[in-house]
C-alpha cells in the first residue's frame, strides 16, 4: 500500500512539474521580444509554418517554441565514478581542467528534440554547473532543428505509411560508422539505446542498423545518426 501511495505521489509531482515549466515557457513566450528579422516575423504571426521558418537560419529558440511542440530527450554520454572506473553511463559527462587554485570542473551535456513526426534536432552544450550545460544543449537543439524524409523503403513491406527511412542511408564522425536500412512494420528499433532516442523523437517506429568504430563514443554515433538522417533529403 505504501509503494502505491509513493508511486502515486511521484506521478503527481511529475505532472505538477510539467504544468509549472509549461506555464513558464508559455509567460517566457509572450514576454519574449524578438531581435532577428524573422523571430519578428512569427511573433506578428506572418510566418505560421516552421518549413517556411526552415529556410532561414534560427537563431532565436522561441522561434521553434513557437511553430512547432517538441519533445526532449537527454543522451547518456557521461560515465558514473566508482570503483574501477564505475561504469554506469549517466547524462553528464564531466572534464577537469589542471590550474593553480585546483582541480576546475566542466559538465557536457548532449539533448536531443523533435516532434515524432520528421523534425529533429541535436544539440551539445558545456558548463560549470549541470543545468546551465543542459539549457545550452537544449538551446542548441532547438537551433539546429532540420526535417528528415520518412517513407517504406523495405523490401518486405509494402504498405505506404512513413514508418521507416525511405532508403539505405550511411553516417560518419570521427571513428564512428553507422549504417541505416529499412525494416518492415512490426520490425523495432535494431540500435543501440541513444540512437533510438534520436530514431523515435525522429517518428521513425522500424529500422536495422549496422554500427563499426568506437561506438562506445557517445557523442560521435549521435552524430554520425544524424549525419545518417540528413542524408535522407537527398533524394
Amino acid at each position: 500500500m505504501r509503494r502505491m501511495m509513493t508511486k502515486k505521489t511521484k506521478e503527481e509531482r511529475a505532472k505538477i512539474t510539467e504544468e509549472r515549466i509549461r506555464q513558464e515557457q508559455e509567460q517566457h513566450l509572450e514576454s519574449w521580444q524578438p531581435k532577428t528579422k524573422l523571430g519578428k516575423l512569427v511573433k506578428s504571426k506572418k510566418i505560421t509554418d516552421i518549413d517556411e521558418a526552415l529556410k532561414h537560419k534560427i537563431l532565436e529558440p522561441e522561434i521553434v517554441d513557437i511553430l512547432v511542440n517538441l519533445n526532449s530527450e537527454i543522451l547518456n554520454i557521461g560515465q558514473a565514478k566508482g570503483k574501477f572506473g564505475g561504469g554506469k553511463r549517466r547524462a553528464w559527462r564531466q572534464t577537469q581542467k589542471k590550474t593553480a587554485e585546483g582541480n576546475t570542473p566542466t559538465f557536457s551535456c548532449m539533448c536531443v528534440v523533435g516532434n515524432q513526426n520528421g523534425y529533429l534536432g541535436l544539440g551539445y552544450g558545456r558548463a560549470k554547473e549541470t543545468l546551465p550545460a543542459r539549457a545550452k544543449a537544449l538551446r542548441k537543439a532547438k537551433l539546429n532543428l532540420m526535417k528528415i524524409k520518412r517513407g517504406c523503403g523495405s523490401f518486405d513491406c509494402v504498405c505506404s505509411e512513413p514508418h521507416t527511412i525511405p532508403f539505405i542511408v550511411k553516417g560518419k564522425v570521427g571513428s564512428c560508422r553507422i549504417k541505416l536500412i529499412p525494416a518492415a512494420q512490426g520490425t523495432g528499433l535494431v540500435v543501440g539505446d541513444e540512437c533510438k532516442k534520436i530514431l523515435r523523437l525522429a517518428g521513425i517506429k522500424d529500422v536495422y542498423s549496422v554500427t563499426n568504430g568506437k561506438i562506445r563514443t557517445t557523442i560521435n554515433l549521435a552524430k554520425a545518426c544524424v549525419e545518417a538522417l540528413k542524408k535522407t533529403r537527398e533524394m
